[in-house]
């Protein structure tokens, strides 16, 4: 990806990633006719360096049931199909993928997950048309609104406001739901990442 490619505005910044020489690497949003597109970026030269971005913009395509868009230098983004930015949901996709090994096999979440404070199994069930049902803890379905910016309808139903299924993005973001708390303070610690660093400051 050339340095003066238009990435877009930045939402989120991974400021060493473990798995590839302490790369910074940041995730940006870059809006075009066809809807919200996100862009993985780095700026260091390291050999390994575009490896590491390819499988993370797949790792997120997984995660989030995103597809790519070409864009640019025919560089594929990731985005969702709905046409939607769920930009909350997105960063969380790149945050998750940022965390796997270069040798890891991403695959897409379930809709349960085991909360082990109750030692019950919370379970989301799709109603269609972009509608979920959380059964279980209803608490939970707080905090899937908040970290998916989704819209809540009924006690324990939430949705997305584009109307469309999104199964990959419950299921990335019902772990980090049961704690409802931490959901919140996760939103307001989103701005104010710091800034991503220059090629010279890199290897």
């Amino acid at each position: 990806m050339g340095l003066t490619l238009d990435l877009g505005r930045r939402v989120e910044l991974v400021s060493m990633d473990p798995h590839c020489g302490n790369i910074t690497i940041a995730l940006y949003r870059l809006d075009t006719a066809e809807g919200p597109a996100y862009v993985v970026h780095t700026y260091s030269r390291l050999p390994e360096a575009p490896a590491r971005i390819r499988f993370i913009r797949e790792a997120m395509r997984v995660l989030g049931g995103m597809e790519f868009q070409e864009i640019g230098e025919r560089v594929a983004c990731p985005r969702f199909l709905c046409g939607g930015a769920h930009q909350a949901a997105a960063r969380r996709a790149f945050l998750e993928a940022c965390k796997l090994p270069p040798d890891a096999r991403p695959e897409p979440r379930p809709l349960s997950v085991l909360d082990r404070k109750s030692g019950e199994t919370i379970t989301v069930v799709s109603g269609g048309g972009g509608v979920y049902r959380v059964h279980g803890r209803e608490a939970v379905a707080a905090g899937l609104s908040k970290l998916g910016e989704m819209e809540e309808n009924a006690p324990a139903q939430i949705s997305f406001a584009c109307g469309h299924p999104h199964d990959a993005l419950i299921g990335l973001l019902l772990p980090r739901a049961l704690n409802v708390r931490a959901a919140v303070r996760e939103q307001e610690l989103t701005a104010a990442r710091g800034v991503l660093v220059a090629p010279s400051a890199q290897q």
